[in-house]
């Protein structure tokens, strides 16, 4: 079930970045009083009453500036660039957060983001609709302003709902409307093994595609970037059904283009959210690259299993070293991963990739292993035996006894003495000792820690 995406928009200097951060609990944002200062837009998930979402920062609409028209210092050059963010972040949500200034009131620039949004909107078929937008009037830090947020039913977008994202104050009631409104459940069942292509553009992800399912599905392009959507192809291997996910390339932030191909990174962002198993294609030519361990990144902040696949290999000269030497670096460098199985393949040909859809489907089997409770015990056991776990300030920490609460992704909650007696090496030291019994193939084991309870 994906999340649903929520876009902070509004003119520059309105305090989105500030909502964004307060928002996600980090500060992921740049917060600067300079209008112009975000320009390019940053996904990350949040919370409130147990419902996830993504909330996506764009830079600020401002249509009454100009690229000859200076807003700031370097910044009007990306004036329409800003603008064709929020624009495609507003095509993509599912719900819309217009912010507006309180302090200044009204805008003839709010005016016409508003219509800018009434445009984005479309009709449904109960006569509502969609996406819907919230008009959050920031920077609402007392009374006045708050009785003054009224002032902003002529934008004709609902009533106004003050907040000011520094202090916090009403932006509890603003997720309490926001979340009530969210659709959560999915119009159908799927229950297709979803495999989604990432990577850099031009690695070969739509070539793949195409040789996977058989068929020229995906347009396949030297000019990196062609793939623009993420594209689902639904067919069945060996009885088993498969949804296969080709993305567009994911970019630095700094290298990414304006307009659509910002629009495809988040969406896949989105894609490796659905997934089930992510491949990570990395380029033989080029070797394995920082953004390479940026998308890795993603693939493990989203807790999905992942196969890496090294294309291109029939245009590396090679001898009886080269793959080892490929492996040991690629694993070197993936050391927060070192449990992802390697596939060295070249889409072009086809060498292998015979290979990738059965070692898909045996992550995924690893993905949904679950261990009995005695069996996990006995391993936690031996392994106390084995590395009892250190001194920490005279105490010693404690395991009682430890359960599997779910799969997808396999999840094992502990009970302990005490939770900060846990050093985060002994932590893995016991994830290493699981994988030795369980080789959970690719996949992420998450080790939750649960204290005793204080006596009365």
């Amino acid at each position: 079930m994906s999340k649903p995406v929520v876009a902070l928009v509004g003119r520059p200097n309105v305090g989105k970045s500030t909502l964004f951060n307060r928002l996600v609990g980090e500060r992921l944002a740049i917060v600067d009083d300079t209008p112009g200062t975000t320009r390019d837009r940053i996904l990350a998930e949040s919370d409130w009453n147990g419902i996830y979402f993504d909330v996506i920062d764009t830079g600020g609409i401002d249509p009454t500036h100009g690229g000859d028209t200076p807003l700031s210092i370097g910044s009007a050059d990306f004036i329409s660039d800003i603008k064709s963010q929020a624009q495609v972040a507003i095509e993509e949500c599912d719900a819309v957060l217009f912010l507006a200034d309180g302090e200044s009131g009204p805008t003839p620039p709010d005016r016409e983001v508003a219509e800018i949004l009434r445009r984005s909107q479309k009709k449904l078929e109960d006569g509502s609709f969609y996406p819907p937008i919230y008009l959050v009037i920031n920077k609402c830090d007392n009374e006045a302003r708050r009785n003054a947020a009224s002032e902003f039913y002529e934008l004709g977008l609902g009533e106004p709902l003050p907040i000011s994202a520094v202090h916090g104050a009403n932006v509890g009631d603003l997720l309490d409307k926001l979340v009530a409104d969210f659709s959560i459940t999915d119009a159908e069942a799927d229950d297709s093994v979803k495999i989604s292509i990432v990577g850099k553009p031009n690695a070969g992800k739509s070539s793949l595609l195409n040789k996977l399912t058989g068929e020229e599905r995906a347009i396949v392009s030297p000019i990196a970037g062609t793939t623009r959507d993420a594209v689902d192809t639904q067919f069945e291997y060996e009885g088993v059904p498969l949804t296969l996910i080709d993305t567009a390339g994911i970019r630095k932030r700094g290298k990414i283009d304006s307009g659509v191909e910002r629009y495809s990174v988040v969406r896949a962002h989105k894609a490796i959210e659905r997934a089930d198993v992510a491949l990570l294609m990395i380029d033989a030519d080029s070797g394995i690259t920082a953004q390479d361990l940026h998308i890795a990144g993603y693939i493990l902040d989203a807790w999905k299993s992942t196969i890496v696949l090294v294309n291109k290999w029939d245009s590396i000269e090679k001898d009886s070293y080269t793959m080892n030497y490929y492996t040991e670096r690629i694993l070197q460098e993936l050391n927060f991963m070192p449990y992802v199985p390697l596939l060295f393949i070249s889409a072009k040909t086809g060498q292998r990739v015979d290979k990738v859809l059965p070692l898909a489907l045996k992550v995924q089997e690893a993905r949904l292993t679950r261990i009995p409770t005695s069996k996990l015990n006995s391993l936690l056991r031996d392994a106390l035996d084995a590395h009892p776990p250190p001194l920490h300030a005279g105490k010693r920490l404690k395991i009682y006894y430890g359960t599997q609460v779910r799969t997808d992704p396999p999840t094992f909650l502990i009970y302990v003495n005490n939770t900060k007696l846990m050093h985060f090496t002994y932590r893995r030291f016991l994830e290493n000792r699981i994988r030795d019994a369980y080789e959970f193939l690719g996949t992420p084991i998450r080790v939750v820690l649960k204290g005793k309870g204080k006596k009365k």
